[in-house]
Order: structure tokens, then sequence, then C-alpha cells
């Protein structure tokens, strides 16, 4: 079998699994579709999501319903403000066997394949960095000793963006751990009809586990191998350095409404996550396309405003409009 081919099947095979895992979801969740579409992207690079919405539009039975899905082991830790960075990573007890004592390292929830932070913004700024080095690094250092996490490991944060009494802004530094800030939206009114009838009926129907860990570790190296042109890639990087202010070449709306851009984690996210995409829609090349698709979830928590932006309701998602309408295509319009 030629390149060409094993590349084709390979496509094709990860785009079959996201419609089984598509066809399971929709038994649980209606509409939001390219919300969805962005966790398994990050699912499938090996990201992570902060997930931004109101109560009730289903953020953590998304989540729920993936990891069952998967077959993925998985802890939901409620933050809360008087939460401690022992409670996610775990802590130290002191055990008796046999007359002797010694310290035992009982292992927090964190410890998991799919964690769900819900309410990630509740907790201080100390007990949100405990999340760090598992995102980044994926292990736990606890008592001068490392602790590896099992693999794939997938962080989902939740954060309500309507009530700010009692909560602390996520560091630049987490935030930008984070692959996607993805914006779940009310659903349409056929949506909505759909799930009030279907969650107050008597039947509700239970999905069915697709596929495992192992998958996912198979489609995330499958990922690394998509074709980027240099062109494309060249793009990615050059819609990203637009966002900075003093560049050289920097709109004249990123100098009036931006305080800091995105940096370079930015621009490898948009190629990882434009490679999975193009693999979950049967391509094993990546097109602007796909690069444009992901830049809001993948800009718009890297961006910071500034007072202009602010006082004139100038929001992050309106500035990557901005900028995809501003940075010219390659030339061979890919």
């Amino acid at each position: 079998m030629d390149l060409t081919n094993a590349a084709t099947l390979s496509a094709e095979h990860v785009a079959a699994g996201r419609e089984r895992i598509l066809t399971e979801l929709r038994k649980v969740i209606v509409g939001q579709d390219e919300v969805v579409d962005q966790v398994l992207i990050a699912l499938f690079t090996g990201g992570h999501c902060l997930i931004t919405g109101v109560p009730g539009l289903a953020k953590t039975l998304l989540i729920k319903t993936v990891a069952d899905i998967l077959h993925l082991d998985f802890k939901r830790i409620q933050f809360t403000p008087d939460l401690m960075p022992s409670d996610i990573t775990g802590t130290e007890i002191l055990d008796e066997e046999q007359g002797i004592r010694r310290l035992r390292f009982v292992k927090g929830p964190v410890f998991a394949q799919i964690i769900l932070a819900d309410e990630i913004n509740r907790t201080p700024p100390k007990t949100q960095a405990a999340l760090l080095e598992a995102m980044q690094e994926y292990h736990v250092t606890a008592a001068g000793r490392t602790y590896p996490l099992d693999q794939p490991f997938f962080v989902l944060a939740t954060q309500n963006p309507i009530e700010l009494e009692g909560t602390y802004p996520l560091p630049e530094a987490q935030l930008d751990r984070f692959m996607f800030n993805i914006v779940i939206s009310y659903l349409s009114e056929d949506d909505e009809v759909a799930v009030v009838t279907r969650t107050t009926g008597a039947k509700r129907p239970m999905p069915e586990r697709v596929l495992n860990g192992a998958d996912i570790l198979h489609y995330q190296e499958l990922a690394t191998q998509v074709v980027i042109a240099e062109e494309v890639a060249r793009y990615a990087v050059r819609l990203v350095d637009a966002s900075r202010p003093g560049r050289m070449g920097a709109p004249e709306f990123v100098e009036k409404w931006v305080k800091w851009g995105a940096g370079l984690r930015a621009s490898q996210a948009l190629v990882r996550g434009a490679k999975a995409r193009a693999l979950m829609h049967g391509r094993y090349n990546v097109a602007i396309k796909d690069i444009q698709a992901l830049a809001k979830p993948i800009l718009r928590h890297r961006v910071m405003t500034n007072f202009y932006a602010e006082s004139e309701r100038v929001t992050t998602d309106t500035i990557v409009e901005r900028l995809i309408e501003t940075v010219p295509l390659p030339k061979s319009g890919m």
C-alpha cells in the first residue's frame, strides 16, 4: 500500500470514528454541533477546553456523556472558594502496617482520564494552579515524588460568564494552557422543543460505548502526521502575529483595542487543531478553512483587550473576525 492510500484510509478511519461518537452523543445532546466538534478536536489533539456558558446549557452533561461513550475514567471536581490544592492532587496520610508507620500518598480526583473542573473560576488562583502541572506535563508532583497520569488525559473546565460575585478570574498563564475557549449559546427554538420533549418523557435513550482510550491515543498519533503546507502554516502564524500590538504591520484596530496579543501556543494550537479537524472530515491535508474555523475558540481567551475596547464594547470575537478579514490569504488560495 502506498503512502497516499494509507493516508486516505487513516483519514476515513478517524472520520468514521467521529461519526460513531456523534451518533451516540445525539442520543443525549441536542444541537450544539459546533461545540461538540471543538471538544472532539481538542480530544484528538490532547488539548484541554474551557467551556463558557450560562447555567442549564448541558455543559456537564456533554462532558459526562463523552466520557461514557469513550469508556474513559471520569471525575468531577466542584470548585469552591474553600477548595485546597491537595483536594485536587491528593495528600499524604500516616499509615501503619505491621507496626511500621509510614506516609502513604492518596491520589486525588485529578488522577482520571477526563476531568470536569466545574466552575473553575470559583476557587482562588492558588487552587486553580494545582491543575497547571497536570495539564502541561501530564504528571503530578507531591512530597518530592512524581506520579504520572493515565493517558489520554483531558481537562474540561466550565465557567459562568454572567455571575462575577465570589469568582476569581483565571490567570493568563492558566488560560493559555487551555487549547480552546468554547462558548455555548442558547439553543434554537426547534432544538429546545426537542430537549424539553425528550427530557420530560418516560424513556431516555442511553448512549453506547463506541471507542476507548487506545483508540483516542491512536487518533492523536494520526493527527500529528497530517500534512500541512508551508503556506498554510505561515497563514496561521500571520493570523496570530496580527493580534499583537506593536508588531510591524499590525492592523490599526489591533493597535487601538488590544493590550496583549496571542503567544506562540496559539500558533501551535491552530496548527494542531486544524490537523485534527481535517482528519475528522476525511482529509489528510490542512486547508485554510480549518485554520479559520478554529480561530475564535483558540484566540478569544488569548487576546487581551484594553480600556478603549471595553468602553466601545468590542469583544475579542469581533477582533478575531476582523483579523480573518484583514490577514491576506496565501496566493494559492488553499
